[in-house]
């Protein structure tokens, strides 16, 4: 895959900026599942965060206060989740065993590990402020 230059991408995605009506209790939730999936800690500023991917894309979580609305819905137009690659089936059901103490709530759980079809295995979380996130299965 290639740029317009014809010079290789190094990511898909630049970023993802995430506004969130709390900033500490997001940073808790995002901070745990981005970390644990090898992301790393980035900048930091009284309003919000990043935490960048291995490879160069980034997310950040932000409480603006030009927020329109208290609270994310995402079965709203907008983000309805964020996709994340896992490195691998055991990823997935660690993130899954650990993920309630950090904030996130597995979702179909009488479907979980195949809720997006038989041969996709995936962990479908969503945290109390109403964010969905995929984490995702090679293969």
């Amino acid at each position: 895959m290639t740029g317009t230059d014809n010079a290789p991408m190094t990511a898909a995605v630049h970023h993802v900026e995430i506004w969130v009506p709390d900033l500490s209790r997001a940073a808790a939730s995002w901070g745990w599942v981005l970390n644990r999936l090898g992301w790393k800690d980035g900048d930091g500023w009284p309003g919000g965060m990043t935490w960048t991917a291995p490879d160069g894309s980034y997310v950040v979580v932000e409480q603006s206060p030009a927020m329109s609305a208290a609270e994310h819905d995402r079965m709203r137009p907008g983000m309805n989740h964020l996709a994340l690659n896992a490195a691998s089936r055991a990823e997935v059901d660690g993130i899954v065993a650990e993920a309630v103490a950090h904030g996130w709530t597995l979702m179909f759980a009488d479907r979980h590990p195949y809720a997006g079809g038989p041969q996709h295995y995936a962990a479908f979380l969503h945290n109390e402020d109403g964010y969905e996130v995929e984490i995702v299965a090679p293969g």
